[in-house]
């Protein structure tokens, strides 16, 4: 059979065929986009296993006497884990309710139906979600409407007069404060 007629593979001077070059190019090809791919899903599925438990810190929310007893504010932290672009988006609000004395409730500011920002009304005692009414007692437990919980709540402590909150997560159903 003569080089030119069908059927017949061309060789190079190595020794190699065009058809296995170019089959051993697209093996190639084909191994580097499968590895390209697989770094991001291998990551988001061992993601799950590892708890960051570093990526939350205390942050000082202020002196106990900006938050007089029997009454509920509002306050605001900066998120310790941000990026320069951030700018006010890394700022956190929350409600900081003093019961008494040393005795504080620090809610996130998230209605635990589709997190949208929650108002504090001081004449019905009550939390106020306005995207779909769901509302909450002013100790944070559901009231009435589609949140399926109460608020959720950060943990704080009292250190040399000063009010500590520990922030840098934001709350979610599976994984609350």
């Amino acid at each position: 059979m003569a080089a030119n007629e069908p059927g017949s593979t061309q060789t190079t001077p190595a020794g190699i065929s065009r058809r296995g070059l170019l089959f051993s190019l697209g093996v190639a090809l084909n191994v580097v986009a499968a590895t390209l791919l697989a770094i991001p899903i291998i990551g988001y599925v061992f993601s799950s296993f590892r708890r960051n438990v570093a990526s939350q810190s205390w942050i000082r929310l202020g002196a106990l006497e900006n938050f007089p007893e029997h009454q509920t504010r509002l306050a605001t932290y900066r998120n310790p884990y941000t990026r320069p672009w951030d700018g006010k988006t890394a700022d956190i609000p929350c409600w900081v309710r003093r019961i008494a004395g040393e005795q504080f409730q620090v809610f996130a500011i998230n209605c635990t139906h589709l997190g949208c920002p929650v108002r504090w009304f001081q004449e019905s005692h009550l939390f106020m979600c306005p995207c779909h009414g769901g509302a909450y007692y002013e100790d944070g437990s559901h009231a009435s409407g589609p949140p399926p919980r109460g608020l959720y709540e950060y943990e704080y402590k009292i250190e040399q007069g000063q009010l500590w909150v520990r922030g840098g997560q934001l709350p979610t159903l599976s994984e609350p404060l």
